[in-house]
C-alpha cells in the first residue's frame, strides 16, 4: 500500500508543476526569460538522476523502509516550498529536491517488488499508478488552477503529509529488515571498493550494460517528444488538442503495463516489443499525433514492466541494480532531449522525430536478436 499510493503522490506532484510553471516564472519575476522555465522543468530530473544510484547504495546498507519514508518527507518539503515561495532559485532548489526524494523512493520501491514471485504482476500495477499519477498530476493541475494558482500542490503535498505518518508508524513498528544480507555478492564486502567494483561490473558486464541501453532509449525517445512537440505542433494544435494528444501517452501506457504485468510473456518479449512500439509510435506521431501518442504510450506502458523485471534477476544487491536502472531512466528522459536540442539548427523537426524513432526501432531488432 505504501509504495503504490507513494508512487501516485510523487508524481502527481511532479506534473501538478508543469502546468503552473509559467505562472511561477511570473510570481518570482525570474529574469532569465526562457531559461526560467527551463530550469523549474529540469530541476526535477537533474535531483533524480544524481541521487538515484546513491541512494540505491543506500537502500542496500540501510533498507528499503527507511529509503521510502525518507522520499515521502522530501517530497512533503518540496511540495510545501513549492507552494509558498517566490523566490526563483529557492523554487528551483524545491525543484531538485522533489528529484531527490524521487532518487530516495525509485531503488527502494523496486527493490522490495523484486523480491516477490509475482513481481511482473506488482511491476504492472506500479506503473500503472505511476502514469495515473503523471496524468491526474497535470489534470487537478490544470482544473484547479483557476480557483488557486497553487492549488494541485497543495492536494498532492498534502497527501504526502498523511502517507508519511502512517510510513513512520510502519517503519517503526515492523522488524527490522535485513539490509545487508545481499551485499557479499561475488565475495564484496560493503566497502568502498566493493561498491566500486559491484557498479563497475554492472555497468560493462556485457548482457546487463544492455538492458542500460534499452532503458536510456526507451525513456528518452518519450522524453524527446514531449520536449519537442509543443514547438512543432504550435501551428496545426491548439493548447487543448496538445496536452490531450500528449496525455494519452500516461494514459494508455497506464493500461498496457497493467495488462503486461497480468500477462504470459516473459520479459525479453516486453522489452523488444515495448521498444518497438515506441519507435513506430514516435514516428506516427510526427503526422498523426494522437495515433503515434497512443502507440507510443502502449510500447512504453509494456517497456516498463518488462525491464524492472529482466534487472531484477541480475546477481547484484537490488538497490545498486535498481538505482543503475532508475539512473538509466532519468538520464534518457535528461539527456536525450538535450542531446537532440544540438541537432535542433541543421536538422527539421520531423527529421530529429523520424532517427528518434528509428534509433528506438534499431534497438528493439537488437533486443530480439540477443535475447
Amino acid at each position: 500500500f505504501i509504495i503504490y499510493i507513494t508512487i501516485f503522490i510523487i508524481m502527481g506532484l511532479s506534473d501538478a508543476v508543469i502546468p503552473i510553471i509559467p505562472e511561477l516564472v511570473e510570481l518570482s519575476q525570474a529574469p532569465y526569460g526562457p531559461l526560467s522555465s527551463s530550469l523549474l522543468f529540469s530541476g526535477y530530473f537533474l535531483g533524480a538522476l544524481v541521487t538515484m544510484l546513491p541512494f540505491g547504495l543506500l537502500a542496500d546498507r540501510y533498507g528499503n523502509e527507511k529509503l521510502i519514508t525518507l522520499g515521502i518527507l522530501l517530497t512533503l518539503i518540496s511540495g510545501s516550498i513549492i507552494m509558498t515561495s517566490n523566490n526563483f532559485w529557492i523554487l528551483f532548489l524545491a525543484r531538485i529536491l522533489e528529484g531527490t526524494a524521487c532518487g530516495a523512493f525509485f531503488p527502494a520501491a523496486f527493490s522490495i517488488l523484486s523480491k516477490f514471485e509475482e513481481r511482473k504482476k506488482y511491476f504492472g500495477e506500479f506503473n500503472f499508478l505511476l502514469n495515473a499519477g503523471l496524468g491526474f498530476g497535470l489534470l487537478v493541475a490544470g482544473i484547479l488552477a483557476s480557483i488557486h494558482i497553487r492549488a494541485g500542490i497543495f492536494i498532492f503535498t498534502l497527501m504526502s503529509g498523511l502517507v508519511l505518518i502512517i510510513s513512520i508508524y510502519r517503519m517503526t513498528s515492523i522488524p527490522v529488515e535485513n539490509a545487508l544480507k545481499d551485499n557479499a555478492f561475488m565475495g564484496l564486502p560493503f566497502t568502498l571498493k566493493g561498491r566500486i567494483s559491484l557498479i563497475y561490473y554492472s555497468l560493462l558486464n556485457i548482457r546487463q550494460g544492455k538492458i542500460w541501453i534499452f532503458t536510456f532509449l526507451l525513456f528518452g525517445c518519450t522524453a524527446v517528444l514531449i520536449a519537442f512537440y509543443p514547438d512543432y505542433s504550435a501551428e496545426f494544435l491548439s493548447k487543448a488538442e496538445l496536452g490531450g494528444s500528449l496525455a494519452l501517452i500516461y494514459f494508455v501506457a497506464m493500461a498496457t503495463s497493467f495488462f503486461a504485468g497480468r500477462s504470459s510473456y516473459d520479459y525479453r518479449s516486453l522489452i523488444y516489443t515495448g521498444l518497438f512500439f515506441t519507435g513506430i509510435g514516435a514516428i506516427i506521431s510526427i503526422n498523426y499525433p494522437i495515433i503515434g501518442f497512443s502507440v507510443l504510450g502502449a510500447g512504453s506502458g509494456i517497456g516498463m514492466v518488462g525491464l524492472p523485471v529482466a534487472v531484477s534477476k541480475m546477481k547484484v544487491p537490488r538497490g545498486l541494480s535498481m538505482g543503475l536502472f532508475n539512473t538509466a531512466t532519468y538520464g534518457g528522459l535528461a539527456l536525450l532531449p538535450i542531446f537532440a536540442g544540438f541537432f535542433i539548427s541543421i536538422l527539421s523537426f520531423e527529421q530529429i522525430f523520424l532517427i528518434n524513432g528509428l534509433l528506438v526501432i534499431v534497438a528493439a531488432i537488437y533486443a530480439r536478436a540477443v535475447f
